[in-house]
């Protein structure tokens, strides 16, 4: 008797609630809003105060950006595209070409041994803060067989790395080299930055020596 009024207990209770509730599950269903993705959290990430953690979170995919195709790109770009590190400053290399414009004043001469030549370098300042052009500085090798060249002047129209950048402004400057004519003409050129931020990349520019 115990056990069939315990049966009939709970089957009296299950019938209850089933009328009560009809239907719940489907109306519970209905009722509930879908979820929404959480708003990505706005950062800044041109502000140089941002600690390292936040911005490997939310800006690291912004390293390399170019604009033209070259997003997260460091090796293997051409002369004409660029790079761009997280503060927003831009850099591309748009030429090496051979130089003949020899004068007095120049810290070398026409060494038929050597191949002089002269880089332009296009900066743009994409961030809210000045920066000091003398951070970046320009390393040259050989593309071919070796070689590295070496640091030279020239003083006509030279607008060398230095100085500052103000942001919004962009400058083409200058950098002098030579290197030795067997290594050939064409050359990786890597634009180095000084920074207290060890992890701030390099980016390199493959192109050629023009006449």
């Amino acid at each position: 008797m115990r056990v069939r009024a315990t049966a009939a207990t709970a089957a009296l209770l299950l019938a209850t609630l089933t009328a009560c509730g009809g239907g719940s599950s489907e109306k519970a269903a209905a009722s509930t809003p879908p979820a929404t993705a959480t708003p990505s959290e706005k950062v800044d990430c041109t502000d140089q105060t941002l600690d390292q953690a936040e911005w490997m979170k939310h800006c690291s995919g912004e390293a390399g950006t170019g604009g033209d195709g070259t997003e997260g790109k460091l090796t293997g770009l051409k002369f004409g595209e660029s790079y761009t590190w997280p503060d927003g400053l831009k850099v591309s290399v748009l030429e090496a070409k051979e130089w003949t414009q020899f004068t007095d004043e120049d810290y070398a001469t026409d060494d038929p041994a050597q191949t002089e030549f002269r880089v332009k370098v296009k900066v743009t300042n994409g961030g809210e803060a000045p920066v000091k052009l003398d951070d970046l500085s320009v390393f040259i090798e050989g593309a071919t067989n070796g070689g590295e060249a070496a640091t030279t002047g020239f003083a006509t129209d030279s607008q060398p790395l230095e100085g500052r950048l103000a942001p919004g402004v962009s400058a083409t400057k200058t950098d002098d080299n030579a290197l030795e004519t067997k290594y050939g003409k064409k050359i990786v050129v890597t634009v180095q930055r000084n920074s207290d931020d060890f992890s701030l990349d390099f980016p390199e520019f493959e192109g050629e020596i023009t006449g």
